[in-house]
């Protein structure tokens, strides 16, 4: 192994360089993506009860319904920009959160309705 590594670096270092670069890139990725699979694999993850520490797109996923619903939900621009919390919009808009976690679960409970039962 440590011979290969050693005529690869000597035959093109730059080319070495990049290309273990990119094997760590792919790497933190691809752990990336296990952990996001493993975490929304688990049943109690999904239809949670919406929180005041949960961001309208966390809402979205574990609903299982389209960002789109949550964020017309609360009258917010398809890309906010920095997420905020349930907690974070309702200090800023000067309403409890219970009244913006009732906005959002009305707007699922339409979705869901308008799509029919799920798979």
């Amino acid at each position: 192994m440590f011979t290969f590594l050693r005529r690869i670096w000597q035959a093109a270092p730059v080319a070495t360089v990049i290309l273990g670069g990119a094997l760590v890139v792919s790497l933190f990725f691809a752990v990336r993506l296990v952990a996001f699979w493993i975490y929304w694999a688990d049943p109690a993850h999904r239809d949670q009860a919406i929180e005041p520490w949960m961001t309208p797109g966390y809402v979205a996923h574990s609903w299982d319904v389209p960002r789109e619903v949550a964020f017309e939900a609360l009258n917010l621009p398809p890309a906010p920009g920095r997420p905020l919390s349930l907690q974070e919009l309702a200090e800023e808009r000067g309403v409890s959160v219970d009244v913006l976690a009732a906005q959002v679960q009305t707007a699922i409970n339409a979705f869901r309705a308008e799509q029919g039962p799920r798979p």
